[in-house]
């Protein structure tokens, strides 16, 4: 994990060093970047939660996944997040908030339905774990330069090279600008394409490890191993068309609404259910030890 972030930070001086290179004016994108940034880190818990249909619940409400949840947090010692629920039949749970302080634990109403006690209790520790580690902001700050690079792209793609100064000048000055415009599409493009790939791949390796803590912490790797496999098997019982609405979120997920295939694996937000159940059943045997 610490080579991928250090490869995101290499495309992100690269990046910055072209665009220099090119005398870009980056006031206004810097502006409408930031501004970005800024909606998705301050107000994610809202947007997620609104966006999946999610309810904060009260301990009447929900007596039981609150307890849950408080256990879990004395047990990790961190304070305790707003509680939610979503009536979606979909079994999946997620997490949301730049820090633990202002976070949010969701639980669908399909999961709470098909997992038992010891089962959600492990999903829960899981989604924890990504509000300890504070997983949110990581991932809003490690996909900052793959959305500049994007909204590059979009606007030399509107404006026909507009940024990089293609405007109405004729001459070579035109040619000048043209090309560096066509370059400034180029170096988006790619970038785009690196970020987006290193990132899906930073999100794997948090998957990992927040089986790996939510697993330690309650003691029960196998608690945790079980929801997986009865997660993946139930997925196969919602309807194609509700499974690739949800996908859009798979990122906020416990499990991906769509796993992901051995072609498909390079692009996805999660490990393949393979890596994880084998993650687990080590950390079994090294706990019984």
């Amino acid at each position: 994990m610490g080579l991928t972030v250090f490869l995101l930070g290499l495309v992100y001086v690269i990046f910055i060093a072209v665009l220099l290179m090119l005398k870009l004016s980056l006031s206004l994108i810097a502006v409408v970047a930031f501004g970005i940034l800024f909606v998705q880190y301050f107000f994610s818990d809202k947007i997620a939660l609104a966006s999946m249909k999610g309810k904060i619940v009260t301990r009447e409400e929900e007596p039981q996944l609150h307890a849950l949840v408080d256990r879990l947090c004395a047990l990790a010692n961190m304070p305790k997040p707003k509680v939610a629920v979503a009536r979606n039949d979909m079994p999946n749970a997620f997490a949301t908030g730049r820090n633990p302080s202002n976070s949010v634990v969701c639980a669908t109403t399909g999961l709470m339905r098909r997992l038992n006690e010891q089962e959600l209790e492990a999903v829960l520790a899981h989604e924890l774990s990504h509000v300890a580690h504070r997983d949110v902001a990581v991932m809003t700050i490690a996909s900052f330069l793959g959305m500049v690079a994007g909204f590059l792209t979009r606007i030399e793609l509107w404006t026909g090279g507009g940024i990089g100064g293609g405007g109405n000048r004729r001459g070579n000055g035109n040619n000048n600008q043209g090309n560096a415009g066509m370059l400034i599409l180029v170096v988006s493009v790619v970038v785009y394409a690196v970020s987006f790939l290193i990132t899906r791949a930073l999100s794997r390796y948090r998957e990992l490890s927040a089986d790996r803590s939510g697993a330690i912490l309650i003691g029960r790797p196998s608690n945790l191993k079980s929801a997986l496999i009865k997660i993946t098997g139930e997925m196969g019982r919602i309807p194609t068309r509700d499974l690739r609405r949800a996908s859009a979120f798979n990122s906020f997920y416990f499990a991906p609404a769509i796993s992901p295939n051995s072609m498909s694996g390079l692009f996805s937000t999660h490990p393949s259910l393979e890596k994880r159940i084998a993650q687990l059943d080590k950390l079994e045997r090294d706990l019984m030890q």
